[in-house]
């Protein structure tokens, strides 16, 4: 893709695969759910999106367009709710030099070691994404601590959602969102990243409100990786008068363009790939004084570099392609 830094490889580490089976997991916790058959009604009337079909292979092909049509080589595509994981499976089938296939795991849910196995081992998953705020744990509890050490066995990458939690969906849906800030300082994983060293910790969004918190986390575990992605409107919510610019400028200052994942948080469609996202932080980065091999590190080179660790194909078994 052409750039103000000349031809990058753009790689986008956070995006989310809105499935059709998405939507059917997500509405069960309404207090009155739509029938099956009465569902993509329901949908049509609460939310102004392209409603996917029922087969997630044909909305991986979409994907595979979309990513053609804006330069990008790869992107990072996250089943979006617990027990969405096959349907990201089929994504990274119809194209797995394109998807790196990531998935959302509640681990106080009984089955969530076997879950997260199967999805490293059998179906050939690169990251599990943890939201705390959501599911009201502490990274630090242990219970969690066989499903790092799993993680880590597989060479996986641990994504974890701390700070200011908003999911548009589920407002539109009407879905309660309890999401508790109790469990959303990145301080949280200070003790678990120094016992994991060999596992990459993603904090999206430059934490999300706790920009402080991320920054003294990642000078001290250098396995702690931040995400540059979405608006990152949680700077007008903070008493400092914080820019794009100067987060940018401060993280490269803290923990350098090695440890800086680009991602956009594209989501849903007609929407698509949110390029204004991409252009924008490609904008800032040239304002500073960032070489063109940072720049290639920031924007692509350091996730591939991660997910590199577990080769081409996913882990060592069995990737789950057909």
């Amino acid at each position: 893709m052409d750039t103000p830094f000349g031809d990058l490889r753009i790689v986008d580490a956070h995006a989310h695969f809105f499935s059709h089976h998405f939507f059917e997991l997500i509405v069960k916790g309404l207090p009155d759910p739509p029938a099956a058959d009465a569902l993509d009604d329901f949908l049509r009337k609460k939310l102004d999106l392209d409603l996917p079909s029922e087969d997630p292979q044909e909305l991986a092909s979409r994907w595979v367009v979309e990513l053609d049509r804006h330069g990008v080589a790869r992107t990072v595509l996250i089943a979006s709710v617990p027990g969405d994981e096959d349907s990201v499976a089929a994504a990274y089938r119809v194209a797995p030099e394109r998807v790196i296939p990531y998935f959302m795991l509640n681990p106080k849910a009984p089955d969530a070691r076997a879950r997260a196995r199967r999805a490293f081992e059998d179906l050939g998953f690169r990251g599990v994404c943890l939201f705390p705020a959501m599911h009201h744990f502490h990274v630090w509890e242990s219970d969690l601590e066989p499903i790092f050490a799993d993680v880590a066995e597989r060479s996986g990458i641990v994504f974890v959602h701390f700070g200011l939690l908003k999911v548009g969906i589920r407002d539109q849906l009407g879905l309660q969102s309890p999401f508790d800030l109790r469990f959303a300082n990145p301080l949280d994983l200070a003790v678990v990243a120094r016992r994991h060293q060999t596992v990459p910790f993603v904090i999206p969004h430059f934490g999300c409100g706790f920009f402080r918190e991320l920054l003294l986390l990642a000078s001290q575990c250098p396995n702690v990786y931040a995400d540059t992605s979405s608006s990152n409107t949680w700077m007008e919510k903070l008493p400092e008068r914080l820019t794009l610019e100067k987060v940018f400028a401060r993280t490269l200052e803290v923990i350098g363009p090695e440890r800086i994942l680009y991602g956009s948080d594209s989501s849903f469609f007609p929407r698509g790939f949110v390029k204004d996202h991409l252009l924008g932080q490609l904008d800032v980065v040239a304002k500073l004084s960032v070489s063109r091999d940072q720049a290639a590190l920031i924007f692509g080179g350091n996730l591939e570099r991660l997910v590199g660790r577990m080769g081409e194909s996913g882990t060592a078994g069995n990737t789950g392609r057909e």
